[in-house]
């Protein structure tokens, strides 16, 4: 997750609705110059979100993704970097797919002897600049919706490893309805990375509290910690310490 502009955000919204969309195109719908959108989309470009083709560019990631991307930015950031306050040298780690979670590489920068299993291709450029971290790709199916290594082989993937602890996502989750995602091959992936974790942690911000996805991870009993922002009601906080959950709220 990088830091992008108001504009570069309507630019990424228009080239997702329709990638057929030139640099004239977008200048007018914006009402900005050309030479504003070509600096715009070098700019993203750069970033690794659209690659330039002629006339135009093109998204670097899937719809999907980059709408997940745009919301709870800096809630995340902060989540992410808490989480990965919580890794020690020398830890085996989990880190689960998603848009949350893979972000917390960047900043384990500085740890030493660091060992990474991950379903996530986001995660990728972050561990890519990072010589103290070893990361370990499982095998499958890649989804680009998801930006994730899904299906059976990857699921075992997570069962070949033992690690201290593990970091998952979730589409939504709650006392009573537990830990959920929005499919089956997901939600196995997740059940399993906790599994082979002695201590697994959830990073979700607010949104996610009270939501229900489509297929159940987990009780959330099985957790043994929630790390999120400060937009998580109170009630919600003690309902998570009632079930003997630790919940760090990040500002």
């Amino acid at each position: 997750m990088v830091q992008i502009t108001s504009r570069e955000k309507e630019i990424l919204q228009i080239l997702s609705d329709d990638s057929s969309k030139t640099v004239t195109e977008m200048s007018e719908i914006l009402e900005v110059s050309t030479v504003t959108i070509r600096s715009n989309l070098k700019a993203l470009a750069e970033k690794g979100l659209v690659v330039r083709t002629h006339g135009g560019a093109l998204p670097a990631f899937h719809p999907a993704i980059i709408e997940r991307q745009k919301h709870h930015v800096e809630e995340k950031e902060k989540i992410a970097k808490a989480a990965a306050d919580r890794v020690n040298d020398g830890d085996n780690i989990i880190i689960v797919a998603g848009t949350t979670t893979p972000l917390m590489v960047k900043y384990l920068l500085g740890k030493s002897d660091v060992h990474i299993v991950t379903n996530s291709t986001l995660a990728l450029p972050y561990a890519r600049i990072n010589p103290s971290l070893r990361i370990t790709i499982v095998g499958g199916e890649f989804r680009a919706s998801a930006e994730a290594i899904l299906g059976p082989d990857a699921v075992a993937g997570f069962a070949k490893f033992h690690v201290q602890k593990a970091f998952l996502g979730t589409d939504g989750y709650s006392c009573d309805k537990g830990i959920t995602a929005h499919s089956v091959e997901v939600a196995e992936i997740v059940k399993t990375a906790a599994e082979m974790s002695d201590e697994c942690l959830l990073m979700a911000d607010s949104s996610k509290y009270g939501r229900t996805g489509f297929a159940h991870i987990m009780g959330i009993n099985e957790l043994d910690g929630v790390i999120t922002d400060s937009g998580l009601l109170e009630s919600a906080r003690r309902e998570l310490e009632d079930r003997g959950l630790s919940v760090q709220i990040v500002d």
